[in-house]
């Protein structure tokens, strides 16, 4: 009787979220259905361009806040994407070597494409459902030490909601396993274009994944009880950006913020 075959299946016949953001990105991990979707949503909103690349910008600079300033050493990652240039694990490590970084994410390609930077111990990749906080809490612990501060990050994946109860029980259940010190980082699309809410009820109807951008308001909300680190909650472009990155950006229709468990 024949092995079963149980390598992932990569569909190529409809978009997937993590390549169309890839192709934004200038990546060159997608198919061409996802440059279909990906140009009819620049058609739309030419901005999302912008958001694709300012959101790593923001990683980055987050991620390096994290590892350096505030000491972090452990980082959940959840809802990665395609691996591009400058990712949490590289940036984390930069600063310190042990570092440890678990991925999250569903999406078939991701784990093929991740499976070249796995590195034992220190970098892990866990094929799991954002809307399925329980198990992204049961898997993270086998490697990473929850009696000590973790970095949970959600960087544009909460639209993948399909409410706002379930973004915020999503957050609040990963929050809950993780001690004081912890620390949440948070970016997502807002409702406040037109063009961008136009995209994804485009991008909903190639049959990709329904992404819902939602108020500000309620991103800003994900982070009550916590300790926001300066500046607060504002536009992506806006999150602890030098003097000369300021005046070449503007606020945008992405909202983020970085804050602590106290």
């Amino acid at each position: 009787m024949p092995d079963e075959d149980n390598s992932p299946v990569i569909r190529t016949d409809i978009p997937h979220s993590a390549r169309v953001w890839n192709y934004w990105m200038g990546g060159n991990d997608y198919y061409e259905i996802d440059r279909i979707a990906g140009d009819a949503g620049i058609e739309i909103d030419p901005e999302i361009v912008t958001m694709a690349v300012q959101s790593r910008q923001f990683l980055i600079r987050a991620v390096r806040y994290l590892a350096g300033d505030a000491g972090l050493r452990q980082f959940l990652d959840i809802g990665t994407g395609l691996p591009t240039v400058q990712n949490t694990h590289e940036v984390a490590q930069g600063i310190a070597a042990e570092s440890k970084v678990v991925y999250i994410d569903n999406d078939p390609m991701v784990l093929v494409q991740s499976s070249a930077t796995t590195r034992a111990g220190v970098t892990t990749y866990i094929e799991a459902d954002c809307n399925d906080p329980e198990r992204i809490v049961a898997e993270a612990q086998h490697v990473l030490d929850f009696d000590r501060p973790v970095g949970v990050m959600f960087m544009g994946v909460l639209g993948h909601a399909t409410s706002y109860a379930d973004v915020s029980r999503i957050v609040r259940t990963v929050l809950a396993a993780v001690p004081s010190g912890s620390y949440l980082v948070v970016w997502d699309g807002t409702d406040d274009s037109a063009d961008y809410v136009k995209l994804c009820d485009n991008y909903t109807g190639t049959g990709g994944a329904p992404y819902l951008p939602r108020p500000k308001e309620q991103i800003r909300d994900l982070f009550d009880g916590l300790e926001l680190v300066e500046p607060g909650f504002v536009s992506i472009t806006q999150w602890r950006t030098d003097t000369m990155e300021k005046a070449l950006t503007r606020p945008i229709s992405a909202y983020c913020a970085v804050a602590r468990k106290p």
